[in-house]
């Protein structure tokens, strides 16, 4: 099967920009008050969208390992300062943006470079066809995990803390005491790619496998490079969970196993 891909036309796009028309109207007769939120958004989509085109067209017609490594960099960093909005309790000074980034770094980076050597093995290895797109998908899964993880982590932190240093006092290390909160965070990072996989297929196709059905790929392979995408995101979200909240812990803690939320930003 190997149809060919259907372009898409400036005609095309205005006929279903019509629909994000009709949510802001209907935003606008129930005053609702996200008409202008939903312009600027639709706006800054459009335009990202445009930008990545440009810069990916220039990319591979190089193919060069330093601006793949460049716009591999670049998106590391837009997605650590999405990591951190999302906080509700934020790490002082610049761990509030180092631990999440460079947990998520550290994941998302070692798990696209195993795919792209051991199972996809595009040659050069690096290609951006290849390496930014897993990197992207693998990366805005990797970022919801860490963000929630410690979101949860920090959140739980404070609201058990009288707990906490009760055990600590009774001779608890701090592994020990905050087993618990721990826990929670890395459930409530894993829960979203858990509930994924058990949708996919049945409630949803995904966007890797649907954008190789339009694309005229075969349904088996496309099948199995979305198994392979799936894994490669289970992967990467758990190994940055664990980096972040363990981290976290051993930053709102110290050497004498005290529990230090005074180094909570605020």
């Amino acid at each position: 099967m190997n149809a060919a891909a259907i372009p898409v036309s400036n005609l095309d796009l205005a006929l279903a920009s019509m629909l994000v028309v009709a949510n802001g109207a209907l935003a606008i007769v129930l005053r609702l008050r996200i008409a202008g939120a939903l312009a600027v958004a639709t706006v800054r989509m459009m335009l990202q969208l445009t930008l990545t085109a440009l810069v990916l067209i220039a990319l591979f017609r190089t193919v060069s390992p330093l601006w793949t490594a460049v716009a591999a960099t670049a998106m590391v960093g837009f997605a650590g300062r999405e990591i951190l909005a999302r906080q509700e309790r934020r790490l002082a000074g610049w761990w509030a943006y180092g631990l999440g980034t460079g947990a998520m770094l550290l994941a998302a980076s070692l798990v696209t470079i195993f795919a792209l050597v051991g199972q996809v093995q595009p040659d050069p290895w690096y290609h951006p066809r290849w390496a930014l797109p897993l990197l992207g998908m693998i990366l805005g899964n990797t970022m919801t995990g860490v963000a929630l993880g410690l979101d949860t982590l920090t959140s739980r932190l404070a609201r058990d803390r009288a707990g906490i240093e009760a055990q600590l006092a009774l001779g608890a290390d701090r592994h020990e005491a905050m087993r618990p909160a721990a826990r929670q965070a890395l459930r409530t990072a894993l829960m979203p790619i858990i509930n994924a996989m058990a949708a996919t297929g049945l409630v949803s196709l995904p966007g890797m496998m649907t954008g190789q059905l339009l694309a005229g790929a075969d349904p088996e392979q496309a099948v199995r490079y979305q198994i392979l995408v799936m894994f490669l995101i289970a992967g990467g979200t758990a190994a940055g969970a664990l980096a972040a909240v363990f981290g976290g812990i051993y930053r709102l803690t110290d050497s004498r196993h005290r529990l230090r939320l005074d180094r909570l930003a605020g």
